[in-house]
């Protein structure tokens, strides 16, 4: 889903890194116990503040979607309220509600990449430990992003936050299976407006954050 769907970008594969880091990584750390709640569910008030996530690195693909497919994805997809619960809050019914979903992501999935992409900033950093390349530039990591990440499967971003920045579970669609398989942790660090750094953890670092290994659609 990130990565476009611009042949031409995926084909040349990522770019010559602007560096290889020498020092082990600090790892992310989820911010509900930097605050003190006890678990690993995100209560409320977390939930509340994952919709700052949204803004900023959601918030020019979502106005493409009519606003009941807005608000069921907001719901389901950041917010984590079952499907019923949102049938009751919007008055409809819980196939309704999955199938707007369905139509929500799909379209996310043709129109985020370009979003994403403007959202980062000029001299950005992508980096994806273990692996010690670095990359540096818009250009640079919008590649490195198609290279990695663009190979057609249907993803799905669970909403948390690390170390005082959103962060994003990331799943991706098993094509043999209906469930969603985990392939990572992705950290945003932000200045202003704009994505300064983009940070991609492997599976060993979701059990913290209460993210599990695979997901039902």
């Amino acid at each position: 889903m990130l990565g476009g769907s611009d042949g031409d970008r995926r084909a040349a594969g990522p770019p010559e890194p602007a560096g290889h880091h020498e020092v082990p990584w600090l790892e992310p750390y989820p911010d509900v116990l930097l605050d003190g709640i006890a678990g690993t569910d995100p209560g409320p008030a977390a939930r509340y503040e994952a919709r700052e996530a949204i803004s900023l690195a959601f918030i020019t693909a979502l106005q493409l979607l009519p606003p009941r497919q807005r608000a069921v994805l907001i719901l389901r997809d950041v917010l984590g309220f079952p499907a019923s619960e949102v049938a009751q809050m919007l008055e409809t019914s819980t196939e309704s509600v999955t199938s707007a979903l369905k139509r929500a992501r799909n379209t996310l999935h043709k129109r985020l990449p370009a979003s994403v992409v403007a959202l980062l900033a000029e001299d950005v950093w992508l980096s994806m430990p273990p692996m010690p390349q670095e990359y540096q530039g818009r250009d640079d990591a919008a590649r490195a992003l198609a290279a990695f990440f663009g190979r057609g499967h249907s993803c799905q971003l669970v909403a948390t936050r690390a170390n005082g920045q959103p962060a994003f579970g990331m799943y991706v669609q098993d094509p043999h299976a209906g469930v969603l398989h985990a392939t990572g942790l992705i950290v945003i660090t932000l200045a202003g407006s704009k994505i300064a750094a983009f940070t991609r953890f492997d599976n060993s670092v979701l059990a913290r954050f209460g993210l599990p290994r695979t997901l039902r659609p």
